[in-house]
């Protein structure tokens, strides 16, 4: 350790600061480098004026030794060690308390050995839509490769794309903390604002639009779901609002349907029905995190954000 402290006098002489001379060190000496605080502690030492690198004599005290190499060279460590590591490959929720138990040493010597010797650290569980398996994934991945080559072949073909989906509309939806920002000068408050939960009146929009724009939209009778029955009328009158609003995809009959894979969508009545009027479907891929709709219906809905119906 002294060579470093004469690093560190070098350095607080040259004019450099202490977190430079950390970065050194670090580069210099790797893993075997003096901690961040034992650093910033010899360098504000030398910088008051101390000229010695040397540890001051302690009376009763033994020399520092270094914990981690006592433990790593003894016999002891390497056979429970082993033990640790193996309990926690069977249990990964296992907790540090259940490992001593379990291993028979202290709780201290556990936690060296889980988390400064052997690196393991006890992460929280990332929230997914769902966890697919490995041929769902593969069919997610071909449904898009797919979609990619289509594309690719024929640049026109997006837009003769009509997607659609369905959201819920609020009678009142409080802003979002961005919306009711406020310019404020220095020293003054953060504008506050009360935490106000949707209204319990809303209402299912159906939208379906292309790059022009909105095709057909309706809403929902209130209390109703979507079901095949009902998405089968959606569809008829979909078909109505492209034949008038877009009558050239209507003529050659060349507008292609997207919509997401939810059980009213995929029925047997709907595949049957846009099979009999040769319409084609541009295929969603299998659990997909993002519906068709999705970057629109965003936009639209912190619009209504804060106004009421």
């Amino acid at each position: 350790m002294e060579d470093q402290r004469i690093c560190i006098e070098f350095c607080v002489k040259s004019g450099f600061k202490g977190a430079e001379i950390f970065w050194m060190l670090q580069t210099a000496y790797g893993d075997a480098v003096m901690s961040r605080r034992r650093v910033f502690d010899w360098y504000k030492r030398f910088k008051e004026g101390r000229e010695e690198t040397a540890d001051n004599e302690r009376s009763g005290r033994r020399p520092h030794q270094p914990r981690l190499k006592k433990w790593t060279s003894s016999k002891f460590f390497l056979r429970r060690s082993g033990i640790v590591l193996e309990l926690v490959r069977e249990d990964r929720r296992i907790t540090v308390r259940e490992v001593a138990e379990e291993a028979g040493i202290s709780f201290g010597s556990t936690q060296l050995i889980m988390k400064d010797i052997s690196g393991v650290r006890r992460l929280n569980a990332v929230l997914v839509p769902k966890n697919l398996t490995f041929d769902q994934k593969n069919a997610r991945k071909e449904t898009a490769s797919l979609n990619i080559e289509a594309t690719t072949d024929d640049p026109e073909l997006l837009k003769r794309v009509i997607t659609g989906d369905e959201t819920c509309i609020y009678g009142f939806d409080s802003e979002t903390t961005q919306q009711a920002s406020e310019w404020r000068f220095k020293n003054e408050p953060r504008p506050k604002k009360a935490r106000k939960a949707p209204s319990k009146v809303k209402v299912t929009l159906t939208v379906f639009f292309d790059y022009q724009g909105i095709v057909h939209h309706e809403y929902q009778q209130q209390g109703s779901t979507i079901t095949a029955d009902s998405y089968l009328g959606v569809l008829r009158r979909l078909r109505e609002a492209i034949r008038q609003k877009r009558p050239d995809l209507w003529r050659s009959k060349s507008w292609i349907l997207h919509h997401d894979n939810a059980p009213a969508h995929t029925a047997l009545k709907i595949s049957k029905f846009l099979q009999d009027h040769s319409t084609s479907v541009f295929p969603q891929p299998p659990y997909s995190p993002y519906p068709p709709a999705t970057s629109s219906f965003l936009e639209s809905s912190k619009k209504l954000k804060g106004r009421k119906f």
